[in-house]
This record gives C-alpha cells, sequence and structure tokens, in this order.
C-alpha cells in the first residue's frame, strides 16, 4: 500500500470516528490527514507528510478551537449561554432601517420579522441611527442589539 493511500485510509478512520463520538475536532485532524495524503501523491518523503499533516490539522483544530472560545465568550456576556436558541443568534447581524419613536424598530432576522430594541438606550433627545447591528441578547421575542 502507498503513503497516499495510508493518508486517506487515517483520513477516513477518523471521520468515522468523528461520526461515532460527535467530536468536530477530528474532521479537523481528518483534513489533515488528507493534506498529508496531497503531500504523498506529490512525492514528498515520509517526514514532510508528517509536518504537512501536522500543520494542517493543527492549524485547522486550532482555528476551530479559537472561533468556539470567542463565539462562547460573546455568548456569556451577553447571557445567552444557558439558552441555546439565544446561543444561535447571538452575534447575528441585522439591519435596521428606521426606529419607532417608542425606541424599538422592526428587523428581519432568520426569515422574519422581529421587534428590536437598543441593548443599552440612549439619553433621552437621542436618536439611534439606522444601519448594521450585533444581536447581542434576546427576551422572549424582543432582540436586543448594539451598534457595529
Amino acid at each position: 500500500m502507498d503513503e497516499a493511500t495510508i493518508w486517506w485510509v487515517l483520513g477516513g478512520l477518523l471521520v468515522a470516528v468523528e461520526l461515532a463520538t460527535g467530536t468536530f475536532y477530528l474532521l479537523m485532524l481528518a483534513l489533515g490527514a488528507a493534506a498529508g495524503a496531497v503531500a504523498a501523491m506529490l512525492g514528498a518523503s515520509t517526514s514532510v507528510q508528517l509536518a504537512v499533516a501536522a500543520l494542517v490539522g493543527g492549524a485547522f483544530a486550532g482555528g476551530w478551537h479559537f472561533k468556539r472560545r470567542s463565539r462562547a465568550a460573546l455568548a456569556a456576556a451577553s447571557g445567552a449561554l444557558d439558552d441555546p436558541i439565544q446561543a444561535m443568534d447571538v452575534g447575528q447581524l441585522v439591519t435596521v432601517t428606521q426606529w419607532a419613536a417608542d425606541g424599538s424598530t422592526r428587523v428581519h432576522h432568520r426569515g422574519s420579522p422581529w421587534t428590536a430594541r437598543l441593548r443599552h438606550p440612549l439619553p433621552d433627545g437621542n436618536v439611534a441611527t439606522t444601519g448594521i447591528y450585533r444581536i447581542c441578547h434576546m427576551d422572549g421575542n424582543t432582540l436586543f442589539i448594539e451598534k457595529v
């Protein structure tokens, strides 16, 4: 069996184990194995194949880890970690086209209109501007947003 085939089999095994365990990081390591297979098909030495597989798999796994960590920090700051529905919405962007006199607005999110309010209301006399806003928190069917 040539080296490229070994890398492809290793990648397939990593995907199979990931499907059994639900550990997304194993998919990132499978990408590293695929990179090792490509390096083998290009005629790289075994040490280069190992280095490529380690760098690619490690970079993807590390990137995934930091993405999850930053998203979790954003959700924790807004108190959305307890509710998976809120965790799905926190950090998403919405467009505000106009504000109502009571300080609320209607935004289009997940295919339907939602009521939204500023996370931190402005002092009396100040008017919020239109534009792109980030969802920070949900309370029932009201989104709390802040300017990006």
